[in-house]
């Protein structure tokens, strides 16, 4: 890890823990992480060292692990992964680094994404800016799983995932079936498999590896059971999913300025899910990252970095508050 790197276990007042990394001084404007499944706050560090050097903003970077990974709080019961907990601790860890002032951006990849888009729309006044990568909001997602057959498709490892022996298939052999959900080299998640068609992972090194498996040791059920709590997935015989689900219009307004780099390659979420994401987030900066798969964060942290820090660029000059 590197020296500069902060962590540390942060208790929340309603009784979770998330142990968190962070960069940066603290009263800094807080730039805050969010990671997806099935990762952990580590993968942003590149994006931590960056974003907190004077020259780049200056910023306090903080990214937790999110409930249910690494050392952070994981609780058994399913229902505690619904969205108004997970975005419950988000809150609480936002009063905590960056309160009064909003964070500067709130910046989310994958389930990360999930959090924060409920969260720009419920709180609002607690982020000045919204920055998505390859992470659908909920109005677009839920109209392809259902009635877009491609979508549907892609989504369908969603329905491997919430199974009850998930994890144990998952953690078999050194975790070889979920790394090769990070390279499509497992065959039976189905819509992952061409990830590496058209280019390998080169970025998956033995020093990557191991951070994965860091996290990993600690249980994978938690990350798992954002899936087994959330509808939205694509019906099967069994189960309605997301064709029993209606959200209403108010819940997908999203006011905040937003950003959404969207990795062209990502065979898990198409790129049809930016489609009409301008009708919930009038204030939108859509920036398509081609050659890029969903783990685009590993793969370009370069041009992440750089649509990110364009985008906040507005904001870097505001004092804390």
């Amino acid at each position: 890890m590197h020296p500069d790197i902060q962590t540390w276990q942060q208790a929340l007042p309603h009784g979770i823990t998330l142990s968190c990394r962070a960069c940066g001084e603290p009263g800094r404007p807080v730039l805050l992480f969010l990671h997806g499944f099935p990762e952990g706050a580590w993968v942003w560090d590149p994006l931590l060292l960056h974003f907190s050097k004077p020259e780049n903003g200056g910023y306090r970077c903080v990214a937790p692990n999110l409930r249910g990974y690494e050392r952070s709080s994981a609780p058994q019961d399913v229902k505690a992964y619904r969205a108004k907990h997970l975005v419950q601790d988000i809150v609480a860890l936002i009063a905590l680094e960056s309160s009064p002032a909003p964070l500067a951006a709130l910046i989310a990849h994958d389930w990360g994404g999930a959090v924060a888009w409920s969260l720009a729309n419920q709180h609002p006044e607690r982020l000045r800016q919204l920055v998505i990568v390859n992470s659908p909001h909920p109005g677009p997602f839920l109209r392809a799983l259902q009635h877009d057959p491609a979508q549907q498709a892609a989504s369908a490892y969603m329905n491997f995932l919430v199974q009850p022996d998930a994890a144990a298939q998952l953690a078999a052999n050194d975790f070889e079936r979920l790394f090769g959900f990070l390279t499509g080299q497992d065959r039976s998640l189905q819509s992952l498999t061409a990830q590496t068609a058209k280019a390998p992972a080169h970025w998956l090194t033995p020093a990557v590896k191991a951070q994965y498996r860091e996290v990993w040791q600690h249980g994978l059920q938690g990350g798992l059971n954002y899936y087994r709590a959330s509808p939205l997935r694509p019906a099967t015989a069994a189960d309605p999913g997301a064709n029993a689900v209606q959200i209403p219009l108010e819940a997908l307004r999203i006011e905040v300025p937003t950003l959404v780099l969207w990795a062209q390659d990502d065979v898990a979420l198409l790129p049809c899910l930016t489609e009409g994401l301008d009708a919930h987030v009038p204030t939108m900066k859509l920036v398509p990252i081609e050659q890029a798969t969903h783990w685009v964060v590993h793969e370009q942290a370069e041009r992440v970095i750089t649509e990110i820090a364009d985008f906040l660029q507005p904001q870097a000059a505001r004092p804390p508050q």
